[in-house]
């Protein structure tokens, strides 16, 4: 199979170089373009990151090479140069939606990891494992822009990779109707770490902006179905939130307390666990976790420092399921936020693209 020519457009960012890393040696795609602001651009990546890598693996020497483009400036020769990009730009939502629709425009298909489309109607925000139906919207929002190629597909919040994939198999057989759930996230998802943001040490922070409300509003959308050339929000569980900045470098958790219609049992809800398996497992995407979800038994599991990892960061852990007093059940997930929930999510999201046949000429 020939390589995708791809670019990571605001490849300076934390997330940007979480992407440079994991296209390094990807066996589908061929990291070629490298955008950022005006200010980085003419440089060699290693010269415009300097000191300011910041994620736990090298800076792959395939890159440290790249002149930077101007993602703004030189936007028709970048997107006549690769077959796709991925987003990672930090900008004004209405100046991303207006970026991303223009290169979806010159015929370049858009991969995002920023939020603002996410509330597009026909813009697919896509777990892989959970809605891949969603990417058929893409004919009509092909429609809408004029394109032949281009579109924008966009992945969900970091922090909802944790618990939606521990409540998505139990959610149509089971009646879900309830949850509330508290997240626990890592700094590494406001772009920090702790030489950056001293203050984070030996702290906790109850607040980060707009994540509740994306934390109890995208399920829905992740849930709807495509109808009429857009994606019809479910309107069903009812969910709360509660969303703290605690001090670990990587690795998002949430504490779920989850009520349903039928109230399985133990057993029931560990088998629906053991057994899930999505679109990118059945096709063997090469970013795909075996074991989408993986239950610990001890009390004390999961734990981010052990187990953010797992699956070479694309699995999701599960633990201490047990009864509640208030709701049905309660229990604990972890997933590493800047792999599954962020750059690596939005690699296995362009590989099932790639796959269904998204980016074909």
């Amino acid at each position: 199979m020939k390589k995708l020519k791809v670019g990571v457009i605001g490849g300076t960012g934390m997330v940007g170089q979480r992407f440079v890393s994991l296209l390094a040696e990807h066996p589908w795609f061929e990291l070629t373009v490298i955008a950022a602001s005006a200010r980085s651009a003419g440089k060699t990546y290693e010269e415009a990151i300097g000191a300011r890598w910041a994620i736990d693996v090298p800076m792959p020497e395939s890159a440290k090479s790249i002149v930077v483009k101007d993602a703004v400036g030189d936007m028709a020769s970048i997107a006549a140069e690769v077959d796709f990009v991925f987003s990672a730009v930090d900008m004004k939502k209405e100046e991303i939606v207006a970026f991303e629709e223009a290169y979806a425009k010159l015929e370049c298909p858009v991969v995002s990891n920023n939020s603002a489309h996410r509330w597009t109607p026909d813009v697919p925000m896509v777990v892989p494992e959970i809605n891949p139906e969603h990417l058929a919207v893409i004919e009509a929002q092909r429609k809408r822009l004029g394109t032949k190629r281009g579109f924008i597909a966009v992945k969900s919040n970091c922090s909802l990779q944790s618990y939606v994939p521990a409540l998505h198999p139990l959610k149509d057989e089971f009646g879900l109707e309830k949850v509330l759930v508290c997240t626990y996230q890592a700094i590494s998802g406001a772009g920090k770490t702790f030489e950056s943001w001293p203050e984070m040490i030996d702290n906790v922070i109850p607040y980060i902006g707009g994540e509740e409300e994306k934390s109890e509003q995208e399920p829905l959308k992740l849930w709807g179905k495509v109808e009429d050339g857009v994606i019809k929000t479910a309107t069903t569980p009812a969910i709360t939130a509660q969303c703290l900045r605690v001090p670990c470098s990587n690795g998002h958790m949430a504490a779920v307390f989850a009520s349903f219609a039928k109230k399985p049992s133990k057993e029931e809800i560990l088998a629906r666990w053991a057994d899930f398996k999505g679109r990118p497992q059945e096709l063997e995407l090469p970013s795909a976790p075996k074991q989408f979800v993986q239950y610990f038994e001890e009390d004390n599991r999961p734990q981010t420092r052990l187990d953010r990892m797992r699956e070479g960061g694309m699995g999701v852990s599960v633990g201490r399921l047990r009864p509640d007093t208030q709701y049905d059940y309660k229990f604990v997930c972890l997933s590493h936020n800047t792999l599954r929930g962020a750059a690596g999510g939005a690699v296995l999201l362009a590989e099932l693209l790639c796959a269904e046949g998204y980016f074909q000429r």
